[in-house]
């Protein structure tokens, strides 16, 4: 079988674009129309995003809508635990892309604090995100080519805790072989609890790693546990 006649993982719903420049483009609007939705019903509004290469289209574009910034409240689906000025944290990346101009106006909750260590900051790291109403109204994922995603990184130490459902933790320590930097990721739990969750990727291999995601183990393909337990996941794809 071909490339070209492959059935595609996907499912109807899900928001297929012939760039990435486009799908960027939908997915903004997209996520401020569901943003400024919640906002008229509860008065304020929860961002999760992610970092990597991908998002940036999107969050640049993001930031430039027009929307009630000062109602809404971002946060990060995981953060390497390195310094926020670090070239490899996605704090910087966050204020970098997505908090400036409009977007500049929300308030955003950091995953990383001053401890040593993901696990002697977890404590503070869960009260910060607990501060934020829950569920979340959008979670944004992304997808690495192993089939990580957030810092859910396969057989890695921390992931099945992590996964597990009913883990009672909004966020767990995650301590991946490569790269080395030790993380902190919201959990299992806290993803599908998401009003809103939708998987944010681009390019041929990530579609294959989707398609084999859907009959893999957690344990090798971890957005499996995502795919696997999540009724709402929506994915946005393009070549």
């Amino acid at each position: 079988m071909t490339e070209q006649n492959k059935p595609s993982p996907f499912k109807s719903g899900d928001v297929i674009a012939g760039d990435a420049e486009l799908l960027a483009t939908r997915l903004a609007h997209d996520v401020a129309e569901m943003l400024q939705r919640a906002i008229d019903q509860q008065g304020r509004a929860s961002l999760v995003v992610s970092g990597g290469s991908t998002p940036r289209p999107f969050l640049n574009q993001l930031s430039a809508l027009d929307l009630a910034w000062e109602q809404v409240t971002v946060t990060l689906a995981d953060e390497r635990w390195v310094a926020p000025d670090h070239a490899d944290s996605n704090d910087l990346f966050v204020h970098t892309h997505l908090l400036r101009g409009p977007a500049a106006a929300a308030t955003f909750v950091s995953m990383k604090n001053n401890a040593a260590t993901p696990e002697q900051g977890w404590d503070e790291c869960e009260a910060a995100i607990k501060a934020i109403d829950q569920p979340f109204d959008v979670t944004i994922l992304g997808m690495g080519g192993d089939g990580h995603t957030a810092s859910l990184f396969p057989h890695t130490e921390g992931l099945m805790d992590a996964i597990a459902p009913g883990c009672g933790k909004l966020t767990w320590p995650i301590r991946p072989a490569e790269p080395a930097q030790p993380r902190m990721s919201l959990t299992l739990d806290a993803l599908l609890a998401s009003n809103a969750l939708l998987l944010h990727i681009t390019g041929i291999q990530k579609q294959e790693v989707y398609g084999a995601a859907l009959t893999a183990e957690p344990a090798t393909y971890p957005i499996a546990a995502v795919i696997k337990n999540s009724r709402k996941l929506q994915v946005y794809w393009s070549p």
